[in-house]
């Protein structure tokens, strides 16, 4: 009987084992999922925030390129994007230590490796986990490109977009995903086991402000700097003229939604949840997230009440999110008053860079560089400085430490990598190294990849375009109904004793726009603008300023 009982005792707790660690990995799943979701919905937060910087006349054409964003992303990322960026994981010593390849059926490229008869035999369950896992990094990707349309908005022509973000989503991102987030990166600190193949023990980018956040800022940057300014944002002495965009409240609600997004996307970088110790890292990374949003708000606004002498809705909104790019890389590897002092100096390089760019005459309608491009690299730096002794285990000490070989709980992180203020250095030159290597790859093809598009005729729209706003030109109409508020406008200015008049319209000598003088009011362009825009006389080039 006792030979009977441990039978089957040995064998519930084989069942027990197993039901664990299937459970496990549908937990791990149903986390990232989730996460996921948020990340996604990130995609409505830059919808509003673009819709809102920019003029009522291109409303429908920014919303239409974040709508495909998220489609062709989705359709790139399954063909080949995924197997760019995580072809070859797996192995610790083995793989492409540049860029993502092919194993044994495929792999990653289009799923290929994931599906098929030997489903069930292979460990169906293992899988599931990976395609939730796809869908986490799918969502990071369609984010990376929808920073570049905001930088070229009102002005690029639509084809030139789908180009650029299929180049961008498909190469030029998961290849930097590659190099940072997966096994045998030759920048990862997190995942390279062997770190004789790293440059100087790879880097610590927990969420993405270099992989994700740098990669689409340097990449607009250069977007902007090559299709140019819009028509009449400096004038002829290169002094910078106001282009208020449409909507303070769609900003507002845009940066609230992409604020709850970043929950999904720090914190849902841990990968997991069954893990010990991965509550804390989650619970780690959602205070500092906060912390440094929360400082970048208030800093920006109250720092640019000194010069411009009010307190702008767009700085707190812009404030806001350069602390939260700032946070990003270490959210998981800082104390909270380190997350306080990031987001507290990521204000700052926001605020230089964004006065930078229009010292430089560089049109940037959403400040894209400014936030996600400066301070992404500001906050993989700043991990090499604050970067705690007690949380950058990520791989340091990894299985060629003979000390860890010998004592797995002697594992932890070695003196040199850790933030410079713990006494580190080599951190931090990792840090470095992977800003300048990151930044001058991004930097490199998306320069040859707008000028290529600009030698082609098909980067920017025509002048009589521009002018004319793309909903009307390109989409069928205006995004909003304006013929009877239009109608009334009109009968009301006749009634009063007004009539039309001509009016040129700036840098287009060719193009008229009729506009009706009502007594004691501003001019106002028949059809171009809501009345709230009459209202206070902010007319832009383009659209009624005489």
């Amino acid at each position: 009987m006792s030979e009977f009982q441990a039978q089957v005792e040995e064998r519930l707790a084989a069942l027990e084992a197993t039901t664990l660690g299937t459970n496990a990995q549908a937990l791990d799943a149903f986390y990232l999922l989730v996460c996921g979701v948020f990340v996604f919905f990130m995609q409505c937060g830059f919808a509003l925030l673009e819709a809102g910087s920019v003029r009522t006349k291109n409303t429908k054409n920014i919303l239409l390129k974040n709508l495909l964003d998220a489609c062709l992303g989705a359709i790139i990322w399954w063909l080949w994007g995924m197997g760019v960026a995580y072809g070859d994981s797996g192995d610790y010593n083995d793989g492409n230590e540049f860029i993502g390849t092919a194993p044994n059926n495929g792999g990653p490229f289009a799923a290929a490796g994931w599906e098929g008869t030997d489903w069930q035999a292979s460990g169906g369950e293992n899988y599931g986990y990976t395609m939730a896992l796809w869908f986490f990094q799918y969502v990071f990707a369609a984010a990376a490109a929808t920073i570049v349309s905001g930088a070229v908005a009102e002005r690029a022509q639509l084809i030139a977009y789908l180009i650029y973000t299929t180049i961008i989503t498909g190469f030029i991102y998961p290849v930097v995903v590659h190099w940072v987030w997966c096994d045998g990166g030759f920048l990862s600190g997190g995942f390279t086991g062997d770190k004789d193949k790293t440059w100087a023990g790879g880097c610590i980018d927990f969420a993405g402000s270099g992989v994700v956040h740098m990669t689409g800022g340097v990449a607009a940057l250069c977007g902007a700097f090559v299709i140019g300014p819009r028509a009449g944002r400096f004038d002829e002495s290169g002094k910078v003229m106001p282009i208020p965009g449409q909507s303070t409240p769609f900003q507002v609600v845009g940066t609230f939604i992409l604020w709850m997004g970043w929950y999904g996307f720090n914190p849902g970088s841990t990968l997991g949840i069954n893990g010990a110790g991965y509550g804390a890292v989650m619970a780690r990374a959602a205070m500092c997230t906060t912390v440094s949003a929360s400082i970048g708000g208030l800093t920006v606004v109250f720092f640019d009440r000194i010069f411009s002498k009010t307190y702008d809705v767009g700085m707190v909104c812009n404030g806001i999110l350069a602390g939260l790019v700032s946070i990003t890389a270490g959210c998981a590897s800082m104390h909270v008053w380190a997350a306080f002092l990031t987001g507290f100096i990521g204000a700052f390089v926001y605020y230089g860079a964004s006065k930078m760019m229009l010292k430089l005459k560089i049109d940037d309608p959403l400040d894209a560089y400014a936030v996600h491009g400066a301070c992404g690299g500001w906050g993989v730096i700043a991990v090499g400085i604050f970067g705690s002794n007690n949380y950058i285990t990520m791989g340091w000490a990894g299985a060629e430490s003979t000390t860890c070989m010998a004592d797995p709980t002697q594992c932890g992180p070695l003196e040199a990598y850790q933030g410079i203020i713990y006494g580190g250095g080599t951190l931090l030159g990792a840090q470095i190294a992977a800003v300048c290597i990151e930044t001058l790859w991004v930097a490199t093809l998306s320069l040859m990849m707008f000028y290529a598009l600009k030698f082609a005729g098909i980067l920017r729209v025509s002048e009589e375009v521009e002018m004319a706003g793309m909903d009307v030109s390109k989409h069928g109409g205006s995004a909003y109904s304006t013929a009877w508020p239009t109608l009334a406008l009109k009968l009301y200015a006749l009634a009063v004793g007004g009539g039309p008049r001509l009016c040129t319209a700036g840098a287009a000598p060719a193009w008229r726009v009729a506009v009706y003088i009502l007594p004691g009011r501003q001019a106002s362009a028949i059809g171009s603008q809501p009345s709230t825009h009459a209202q206070r006389g902010t007319w832009d080039q383009g659209e009624g300023r005489g």
